[in-house]
Formats: structure tokens, sequence, C-alpha cells
């Protein structure tokens, strides 16, 4: 297992972004069921800044995705105009920094610390639900009104599964998945015919943060959107991506520690009362209600499948990757039923 010398690497970038103020110590806050690391920096001004360490993915992707951040953050209108926290810049650019050695190759940005409200409880009541899927609706609305603006970006649905068929033919694709190769396949043919039925592909897309959890946003008293961090997943696509951990926020189990990735919550009344009051802000059309599906697919043979070992420590991504394809592509088929949420919604 490579040894990573986090520290030294997040202070030589440091460094290279500011020599002038010196690191005093470095706090590692990462959580702990994820590889990707976060950390505390303080420096000899008592000045507080986070550094996000990465070696998932490219560079490039790496910086596309933190330049799309920075601008969102920076042209949300009120009330969402602090609710993400900002890249910082060097010379009117984000300042990123790139280490590359003869094993790793990883990558730092760094934020100003972002202020925290109240976190949710771990399971929500009635009241709770129906004012975090209106605050969801405006945010959502108003990230979709600035899709325009924001800087261009290559990510799309289509091109993952495309680097997941990509990745199966390879020595390391075949090692790691070989005995569910043709299921994996199977289910991504699924996934693209659907998409073409529902001509998804050609839906405007608009900024989504994926995964939504009570330990990575916070709210006022109120149950109004504060302030919301964890980037890891964020993407340009449809809307519906966010659906799936919201329906977990919302769910009778709520967050847990330890954890699976079933289909169940997004069919549980709960659910429904979330997006009843979604939709009566932003409202849903028919094809995005049958598409929940099928991001709820993406997201398993995206983020599991293909990153489950990049996003999860081993043990985690050993079990959900078994219960993928025991548990959650068959129950997908015989559990998801979109009649209850058209009748929710009057669709």
């Amino acid at each position: 297992m490579m040894h990573i010398n986090f520290n030294s690497i997040v202070e030589a970038a440091w460094y290279a972004y500011d020599s002038s103020r010196a690191v005093q110590s470095i706090t590692d806050i990462s959580a702990m069921v994820s590889t990707n690391h976060v950390f505390r920096l303080r420096l000899e001004d008592d000045t507080m800044v986070i550094a996000k360490f990465s070696y998932f993915g490219t560079y490039e992707d790496f910086v596309e995705d933190h330049s799309l951040i920075n601008a969102l953050a920076n042209n949300l209108p009120e009330p969402f105009d602090n609710i993400l926290s900002r890249s910082l810049l060097r010379k009117n650019e984000i300042f990123t920094y790139r280490h590359q050695d003869g094993l790793l190759d990883s990558w730092v940005v760094f934020y100003n610390p972002i202020r925290v409200a109240e976190k949710l409880p771990r399971i929500l009541n009635e009241s709770q639900i129906k004012l975090l899927g209106n605050e969801i609706a405006h945010f959502h609305q108003s990230c979709y009104r600035l899709r325009n603006i924001l800087p261009d970006w290559s990510k799309t649905l289509k091109g993952d599964m495309l680097r997941l068929l990509s990745y199966l033919d390879t020595e390391d694709g075949q090692f790691r998945h070989g005995s569910t190769v043709d299921e994996i396949r199977r289910q991504v043919e699924l996934f693209d015919s659907n998409m073409e039925k529902l001509k998804a592909y050609d839906w405007d897309s608009t900024p989504v943060f994926v995964d939504w959890n009570i330990g990575n946003f916070s709210v006022t008293k109120e149950t109004k959107l504060f302030s919301r961090w964890d980037y890891d997943w964020f993407r340009m696509s449809s809307r519906v991506l966010d659906f799936y951990f919201l329906s977990r926020v919302c769910s009778t189990v709520g967050d847990r520690t330890i954890f699976s990735y079933l289909i169940d919550p997004i069919m549980e009344p709960r659910f429904l009362i979330f997006l009843k009051e979604y939709h009566s802000v932003y409202p849903l059309s028919r094809d995005e209600v049958l598409f929940i599906k099928e991001a709820y697919r993406f997201f398993i043979l995206n983020y599991v499948v293909k990153y489950g070992h990049y996003f999860f420590h081993e043990l985690y991504a050993t079990k959900l990757q078994r219960e993928a394809f025991e548990l959650y592509f068959p129950n997908l088929e015989t559990q998801f039923n979109p009649e209850p949420i058209f009748k929710a919604l009057d669709l």
C-alpha cells in the first residue's frame, strides 16, 4: 500500500501559494469513510485555511470542477450567496497545486473556512421534510438560472459510462470486476437505452452535488439552507441526481454511519412529502420522475462499482460493490414504481 505524506504535500502547496505566511499546524479533518482528504491549516497570523487533497481522476477534471464550483459560489444570489465556500485565488485565478512523483499524481486546492449553523436531526419530522423540500427547490432554481454563465464543462453521464465500459477491457478492470463484467455491461446498456427513450441526454444541465447528508450541510433554526461543504461528487447534470441522497435524509431510518445504498428511501411516503413540496415550487415532469430510476442506476454504476475503491475505504467499497449485484440492481427492477409519485404530484 502506498504511503502518502499528506502534510508535506499540503505544506508545499501552501508555500507555493503564499510563502510569506508560515504554516503553524495542519489537522486532518477528513470524513473517515472516504479516501478523500481535507485539512485545516493554521497560519502564523492565526488565519485558518481549508485544503482539499485529491489523487482521484485527472488534474484537468479537478480544475474544471473547482472552477465551476467557485463560479457558482460567486454568482448565487440571495439567500444562497454565502452557502458555498470560495476557493482561494492567486492573481485572479483559482490556485491549484499539483504534486507529481514516481508513484503519485495529486492535487490541492485551498478554501476559506465556511460557517456552519444548525445540523438537521438524524431523523426529520414532517415539517422539516417540507421545509427542506421547499429550500432545495429554490436552491435548484437558483443554480439552474446560472448555467449559461458558468465555465464550460466536459463530464457527462454518457461519457462516464463509456469510460466505465473501456475500463472493463483493461487488465485492472478485469482483475477488479472479472466475475461481474457481463452484468455491469448489461446495466450500462439498460441505462443508455432508457436515457435514449427519455431523451435525457438532451436535457439542460444544472449544478448538482449528488451526495447530500446531514453531515455536509447546515441550516438555520427555520430550516433554511445556510451552508454546504464537501464537493467531491459535484457535476453538471440533471437536478434529479440530487434526489436519491435527499430521500435518504428524509427516510425513516435517517443518516447512518454504517450504511447501504438501497433504493428503499425513494419509495417511502416521507420522500413523497419532500417531492410534493419541491414540486409546488419547482415543478417536475413525468420524464424526470422516470429518470429517478436511471439516476440511481448511474450512481451505483459510477460511484459504487466504477470508483468505489477511490471514494470509500476498502472495507466499505467491497461491501457496497457486493451489495450492488446482490441487492441494488435486482431491487431497482422490482421495487421502483413511479405511479405513487405521479399520483402525489398530479402528473
